[in-house]
């Protein structure tokens, strides 16, 4: 049985990010079906290079917690889009959402959205936090290049807000 813990998907995380999943990248054939198998209006086609917030979902479902593709909360997407995150963490009481100017520490297990990392626009980018190192984060990330990793990022002004979801968490109608 899965523990659906922060501790656990920050394990998780990891051990995917360390596989590494993959778009097509260097001859290689995309192995990203597990990943956007949860969504089924989307192909690995229309997944290519933009893969991030799928691959928190994925972990999120392996670590066991409860979640559906596209709760009722995502007005405008499902969880493969980082604003779909954005909007599930506003929707849900039971979910800590904070803006990453609050007075917050980021923990492992918790889920960063950021800004203007890769495009010069919001919601462009998403994790999962590993370490909190102070003035740094380690996260496990998918679509870093096409490929999943671990990346050491600023605690800057690139991070849009950090997404607390409870050990335990089962999606249910709030």
């Amino acid at each position: 049985m899965k523990k659906a813990t922060r501790e656990f998907l920050a394990k998780i995380a990891k051990e995917a990010a360390l596989l590494p999943f993959h778009g097509a990248v260097d001859g290689m054939e995309s192995n990203l079906a597990p990943i956007v198998h949860s969504f089924p209006t989307w192909s690995l086609r229309e997944a290519e290079g933009v893969w991030c917030a799928a691959f928190v979902y994925y972990c999120c479902k392996e670590a066991g917690f409860g979640i559906p593709y596209r709760p009722k909360e995502c007005k405008t997407c499902h969880l493969a889009g980082c604003l779909g995150w954005e909007e599930f963490a506003l929707g849900v009481r039971r979910i800590e959402y904070r803006k990453a100017a609050e007075d917050f520490i980021p923990e492992a297990g918790d889920i960063v959205i950021y800004d203007r990392v890769f495009e010069n626009r919001v919601h462009d980018h998403i994790g999962i936090i590993l370490e909190n190192r102070g003035h740094t984060i380690l996260a496990a990330e998918g679509n870093i290049d096409n490929r999943s990793g671990l990346i050491q990022r600023p605690i800057d002004g690139h991070i849009r807000a950090y997404i607390r979801i409870p050990d335990g968490y089962r999606h249910s109608a709030e």
